[in-house]
């Protein structure tokens, strides 16, 4: 293992470049000729279109173009794609799939439903002239409560399902559950809402496309988490053409979280207006617009109940999950209330379980994956029921956990929704944390707090996913002549540092040193294929990939080693970038065999000039990450707010690549988790459906002094799922942070009898639970 290879904690590559603000992104680039692009919206939630006037836009200084819903239905261009879930028993035919075109033609169904499309010669022309546009509107009634969509006399969103349900799902065993329950000693029962929120990536939505017409060919700088998926859907869903035509760059990313997986109107619509113009079209979001349109998270309402036996034995498991899909299908709509059930089971030896899921329309914005993408949302409830379920019956709840909790031997463990965990030790890592986290001196900082007149909380989650979804993910290496290396990832770095990962895959296997060493992601036209980013996949699926890329080139170096060295293969031995032959000191380096058959003269019989190894790497076998977190508030009873002080996490993550990465990626997630859980909400009007939380003015986000220190620490147990050992790590600190912080407060609160209060929990809202008790 040298200095810069996988488990060893260096520093970024990727980071001088953006200290130093040579960052790449959408709107840095600047193209002769470029045109701008504005999007007229609805102000209103729900509404038919009686008639639009463009006359004065289309005539206005600067403007070059103004497009309706009405100019994109005569083009023939394709609806914006819905993908079904690669959920386990998913019947596609459960769903009802309206058709959503780029920009609304009859009838908006959300404030910020896109109305017109005005190109122009600046971002302020193509304003002013939006401005112009005539829109007449015949308000109508809307349905905006989750809870409330389905009841009878609720406006339709949808005229073919005046229920407003788009699809029921079920998971598990109901015959086997409902038995449980007859039979279970106690029941723990709590309808549990999961509000929504919003992702709020530094960098906003924003594409620039250019087509050369005499080349038929299309270029699109994009912000988004997969180059290829977008390449595929604007080709063959939007255009009806082949994917040569398109190249798709997405070069930096200022963050995604899941947000920027989906497939946006306003890609269509931009690349269509180059098309029509023959100049480069740029959209940038506007921050405003990013609150109203970029797809939200999260926003559920939930029913569980939990049977237990006298001594505490988990029997049986009932989830009814009633989930805000919005007013359209999202790219990946069903996915995040349907994929990641399997962890409702948890760590857990619960043996039977049963779910139902309801999604259902709404005149709101849609919702698609947000970070965790399910799996905070699964952990919240099983987490927080456990808690609820050991106060209940007068159980510690760490007694409770370790009571049900799968044991090392049992494993590999089928759990009753579907998950097959293939590795873990979790007693052993809720004990590490236990101990890291001093849960033994909790009670000596319990009543210094109090001496000064605050509350004090302590709150556990155990927190289990699945991470690294079957697919596939692409790497191919290639030597350059002066010996440096370049590696295509088929991945799109976000943020997470994907090109550290990969320079310490190649420095650990290859022997090089990382100044010997570029990625490229993220480019349709550099990389030969590729799949993206999500899911917690890279980690596993992408550094697997380069694994296998690097074997193929050893495979093919060790065969001209022992040529340039004329001896056998078999004698040679490959250490720290150099093939030696045994029990000698010959040896040639790695670069230099690179080197060597860039000479057609001299590589033998069979190759090629230039070294490289390409590698595809496929799996239908998912891994689970999993950990456990501790965290402390304090809460002033005077005024309601809360400040978390302490906060432990230990993770099962398998072989970490690099520790700082890891410690990044929890302590972001635990962010966003925190996040969620104190501050913040996606609000709507619930009569008019106008957005209640249209700004950071309105929308809290954490910041840097809200968070404590995060203690984290691993507890690696390699999975057999990929040749790497590698779990995925992207989503774990928000998975376990929601529960954990929750189960603190309500902890702190308990000696006043408040046991559940929804998210977020504001100083207001604890405030006026604290008046109400008493």
């Amino acid at each position: 293992m040298g200095a810069f290879g996988i488990s060893q904690p260096v520093r970024r590559t990727e980071d001088p470049i953006f200290l130093t603000g040579q960052g790449r992104y959408v709107d840095d680039i600047k193209l002769d000729d470029t045109l701008h692009a504005f999007v007229l919206r609805s102000p209103h939630a729900h509404a038919k279109i009686n008639s639009i006037d463009i006359s004065r836009a289309a005539t206005a200084p600067g403007v070059h173009l103004v497009l309706t819903g009405a100019d994109y239905e005569a083009a023939g261009l394709g609806a914006m794609p819905y993908n079904d879930p690669p959920t386990p028993d998913w019947d596609p035919n459960c769903i009802y799939t309206p058709k959503m075109l780029a920009l609304a033609t009859n009838v908006v169904r959300f404030v910020g439903d896109g109305i017109a499309f005005v190109v122009a010669d600046s971002v302020a022309a193509a304003q002013d002239a939006a401005e112009l546009i005539a829109v007449d509107y015949e308000t109508l009634p809307a349905a905006i409560g989750t809870a409330t969509a389905t009841e009878p006399g609720t406006p339709a969103v949808w005229p073919e399902r005046p229920n407003n349900i788009a699809f029921v799902h079920q998971a598990g065993d109901k015959a086997k559950t409902d038995a449980a329950f007859e039979g279970a000693d106690h029941v723990v029962t709590r309808k549990l809402t999961i509000n929504r929120v919003g992702a709020n990536s530094i960098e906003a939505r924003a594409i620039l496309a250019v087509y050369e017409r005499d080349a038929d060919f299309h270029t699109i700088y994009l912000s988004a988490q997969s180059a290829f998926g977008m390449r595929r859907i604007l080709a063959e869903v939007i255009f009806g053409e082949d994917q040569s035509k398109f190249r798709v760059i997405t070069n930096d990313i200022g963050g995604a979280f899941g947000m920027k997986a989906a497939f946006y109107t306003e890609y269509a619509l931009s690349v269509w207006a180059a098309r029509l113009l023959g100049k480069p079209v740029k959209w940038i979001e506007e921050r405003s617009e990013a609150h109203l349109t970029d797809y939200h998270g999260r926003d559920n309402v939930t029913e569980v109940s939990l049977a237990l036996d006298n001594t505490g034995r988990f029997l049986g498991l009932r989830v009814d999950t009633t989930a805000n899909l919005g007013a359209y299908l999202s790219t990946l709509a069903a996915g995040p209330a349907t994929i990641h059930l399997g962890g409702l089971a948890g760590v857990y030896t619960t043996p039977v379980a049963h779910v139902n899921v309801t999604g259902i329309f709404t005149h709101t914005c849609p919702t698609a994956p947000y970070r965790g993408a399910g799996r905070p949302e699964a952990s919240f409830v099983i987490e927080t029921t456990v808690e609820a379920a050991a106060r209940e019956l007068g159980i510690d709840p760490v007694k409770l956990r370790r009571l049900n909790m799968i044991p090392p031997e049992a494993i590999p463990y089928q759990t009753p929704l579907y998950f097959n965990y293939d590795s873990g030790r979790f007693d052993e890592t809720l004990k590490m944390a236990l101990d890291v986290g001093d849960y033994g001196g909790f009670g000596s900082r319990k009543v210094e707090t109090e001496k000064t007149g605050k509350l004090r909380g302590l709150g556990i989650s155990y927190a289990i996913e699945r991470a690294a979804p079957a697919g596939f993910e692409f790497n191919e290496m290639k030597f350059e002549p002066d010996g440096t290396l370049k590696i295509y990832a088929g991945t799109t770095n976000n943020g997470q540092g994907h090109h550290t990962m990969y320079t310490q895959i190649a420095c650990e296997f290859l022997g090089l040193s990382p100044d010997d060493i570029s990625v490229i992601e993220g480019d349709t036209g550099e990389v030969q294929k590729g799949f993206g980013t999500g899911g917690s996949r890279v980690s596993a699926m992408g550094s697997s990939a380069a694994f296998q890329a690097a074997g193929v080139i050893l495979e093919k170096a060790k065969t001209l080693a022992s040529h340039i060295l004329e001896t056998a293969e078999a004698d040679l031995n490959f250490s720290e970038g150099v093939f030696t032959i045994t029990g000698t000191d010959r040896s040639v380096s790695l670069k230099e065999v690179a080197a060597f058959t860039f000479d057609s003269a001299k590589i033998p019989p069979g190759f090629e000039p230039g070294l490289s190894g390409a590698a595809e790497y496929r799996t239908d076998v998912c891994n689970y990450p999993n950990g456990c977190h501790i965290s402390e508030v304090e809460i002033d009873p005077e005024t309601g707010k809360i400040v978390v002080v302490k906060y432990t996490v230990v993770d099962d993550v398998g072989v970490v690549i690099n520790p700082l990465l890891l410690d990044g990626q929890i302590h972001g997630g635990v962010a966003q988790g925190l996040g969620q859980i104190l501050f913040e909400d996606v609000s709507y009007d619930p009569i008019t459906g106008q957005m209640l939380t249209g700004s950071f003015m309105d929308y809290a986000m954490p910041r840097g002094d809200d968070l404590p220190g995060i203690n984290v620490v691993s507890n690696p147990v390699p999975t057999s799922t990929n040749p790497l050992g590698i779990k995925g790590a992207g989503e774990a600190g928000t998975i376990g942070a929601m529960p954990c912080v929750m189960n603190a407060v309500i902890d702190a609160l308990s000696s006043l009898g408040i046991f559940q209060l929804d998210m977020p929990l504001t100083p207001n809202r604890v405030w006026q639970a604290i008046q109400a008790a008493g």
